[in-house]
């Protein structure tokens, strides 16, 4: 199976210029499933409420799920993209599974991190895994890493990769997400972003990079620079993340207990 993301720097409330540039960078890719950043093309540093309730779409009838859903018919592979989404009057920070055959499913963030807790209503879908053909997917977005509960959820339902897109500040993710991967017996990939963002006076976040492809065994298979856009495409075996077994007597999540994990 041949996974990838593409880590680029988007161009805030620009949706047509950056689902126009994520278009062409994707245009020759032969691949089977690719992750986008977190608010890939509408910017993540809102000012308002207002503002961000305005770049909202629904889904799947808005610009953005339309043009990946363009995209991954005309190239044949699956795309996993994060948006803001609009449904009646809440505004949801969401992630977009599609398709060749158009859209698979729909996540919305269950925890919202800083200012994001001011212009989204938190997600309700719950952590859901879908089947692609060569692989079960789940996902989960930037934040939700901070919490094992999200990246177990994902593998206890069966997940093979977990797709991650992302708009990260903090330093500690790209260094955690082997502990996700090892734990759960799972792949990741990690998409985040790059640049900086200063707007309506706010202090400026900038965006570490770091995107990897990390496998079962915590290995980072590949990761991208800080800084730097970068379109990577890997090989990789879903399989091995199906063999949940560490040695003859113990098997990853066949031996946990949850009856003992109350809190």
């Amino acid at each position: 199976m041949r996974v990838g993301f593409y880590q680029y720097n988007p161009s805030f409330g620009e949706v047509a210029r950056n689902l126009d540039a994520v278009a062409a960078a994707l245009e020759r890719v032969e691949a089977d499933l690719i992750v986008l950043p977190e608010l890939f093309a509408s910017g993540y540093q809102f000012v308002s409420q207002e503002e961000a309730h305005r770049l909202a779409e629904p889904v799947p009838d808005g610009p953005t799920t339309r043009r990946l859903m363009e995209i991954a018919k005309r190239r044949r592979f699956h795309i996993v993209a994060g948006l803001p989404e609009r449904a009646g009057s809440a505004c949801y920070n969401s992630a977009v599974v599609v398709g060749p055959a158009g859209l698979i499913g729909c996540y919305r963030k269950t925890h919202l991190f800083y200012e994001e807790t001011l212009f989204f209503t938190p997600g309700d879908s719950g952590f859901q895994v879908w089947d692609i053909g060569p692989a079960k997917i789940g996902v989960m977005i930037c934040f939700d890493w901070y919490y094992p509960e999200a990246a177990r959820s994902l593998a206890v339902q069966g997940a093979d990769i977990i797709c991650h897109p992302s708009n990260l500040v903090l330093p500690n993710c790209p260094d955690s997400m082997p502990v996700r991967c090892l734990e759960n017996r799972v792949f990741a990939i990690t998409c985040n972003r790059i640049g900086s963002e200063a707007r309506g006076g706010k202090d400026p976040l900038t965006y570490i990079g770091q995107s990897e492809v990390v496998t079962p065994k915590g290995v980072i298979q590949y990761r991208a620079s800080r800084d730097r856009e970068d379109l990577a495409i890997l090989d990789i075996d879903p399989a091995e993340a199906r063999n949940k077994s560490l040695n003859r007597y113990n098997d990853l999540l066949r031996d946990r207990r949850p009856p003992l994990y109350k809190t």
